[in-house]
């Protein structure tokens, strides 16, 4: 969170935003690789500088690469498509990364699994090195005039906080994400509380292959919502199903609402990537995604530590509390966002770059 603006200002302001993308992949890698090495050997305020600082690259990995899909394809069919493409790589990625950690863990150990981390970041950026980051940006944008960099810096945030429909996506889905990071503790408490104490990492990996089925099928039938009704339907979804999953049912229909919850949650990230490229302006594109990467990102740390902080109660307690979470996000989101994002489709009309003197 504390990187993000920084990150998008520095990628809207480099004539070359490719060193900007390709630094922040690497110094991915570099980060992980250095904990996989030094955890357990370094002291402590060393490896904890060390994460600060990988971690801080975060929003770029999850978020600011998704901002170049809006420069790359026209609007319409296809850029609708890219997202929801990109999402179900995201999801994609959630079901075989615990997956390869856990069979390097147990084949070699805690530390190959890091450094096999390690690589597939520095995979990513050899990748990226192929991507046109020249015709990302429209050209009215690329000779923009350049503010200073503190102006740079707020008007990502001000540009979230002034723009409805941006501010409302970036409040539910924070709140939605404070409940998903709390999600796999909650699970592993679950399957224990219920006698099968093996259960939990299935049920994860359910949802997670849940959540690539429907952003898969996203991607291949556009469904006849528009995205703001699309976000909306996919937070109750999700916490209805895990409403339902809390409830003393037999661990094959806890399994099935676990993936009928990710089916559901999977749609939300391409609703998301499309509001955001559908509403912020092109100046403050990347800082838009970086953000709202971040804040994301954040929001599930303070889930998982609020779980801890509460573990002592009853896990379907626990579950049902997320499932408000999400409930309570669709809310919320419904409330803030704009009538005219609910009429037909239609957007709002976007509005123009804000004042950075207007953040309060």
């Amino acid at each position: 969170m504390i990187a993000a603006p920084l990150v998008g200002a520095l990628v809207s302001r480099m004539r070359r935003p490719r060193l900007c993308y390709l630094g922040a992949l690497g110094g991915f890698a570099c980060a992980i690789a250095v904990l996989a090495t030094s955890v357990g050997r370094a002291p402590a305020p060393v490896t904890l500088a060390v994460a600060l600082a990988g971690g801080s690259f975060g929003p770029v990995v999850s978020g600011g690469l998704s901002s170049l899909i809006t420069g790359l394809l026209p609007a319409g069919g296809p850029r609708e498509r890219a997202y929801a493409l990109d999402a179900a790589v995201y999801n994609a990625a959630s079901v075989a990364g615990p997956a390869a950690a856990g069979l390097a863990t147990a084949v070699a150990s805690p530390g190959a699994a890091m450094l096999l981390l390690a690589g597939a970041a520095a995979t990513a950026a050899a990748l990226a090195t192929g991507l046109p980051y020249g015709r990302t940006q429209p050209a009215a944008a690329a000779h923009a005039p350049a503010g200073t960099l503190r102006a740079d810096l707020a008007a990502g945030l001000v540009t979230i906080w002034r723009i409805r429909a941006l501010r409302a996506l970036t409040a539910g889905t924070c709140l939605a994400f404070g409940g998903v990071g709390g999600l796999t503790t909650t699970t592993v408490l679950l399957a224990g509380h219920r006698g099968h104490p093996g259960a939990g990492g299935i049920m994860m990996t359910a949802f997670a292959l849940g959540a690539l089925a429907g952003s898969l099928a996203v991607a291949r039938w556009r469904p006849p919502l528009s995205d703001p009704r699309l976000a909306t339907l996919a937070l109750c979804g999700t916490g209805v199903a895990l409403a339902a999953a809390a409830l003393p049912v037999s661990p094959k229909a806890t399994t099935a609402l676990f993936v009928l919850a990710g089916l559901c949650d999977g749609p939300l990230l391409t609703a998301t990537l499309r509001l955001r490229a559908a509403h912020a302006p092109a100046q403050v594109r990347a800082q838009v995604f970086t953000l709202g990467a971040g804040l994301k990102i954040t929001a599930a740390a303070c889930g998982a530590t609020l779980v801890g902080a509460a573990a002592a109660l009853p896990p379907p307690l626990l579950l049902l509390g997320i499932a408000a979470v999400h409930l309570a996000a669709a809310l919320l989101y419904t409330v803030v966002r704009p009538r005219e994002e609910g009429l037909g489709g239609a957007a709002c009309p976007r509005a123009p770059l804000p004042d950075a003197r207007a953040l309060p």
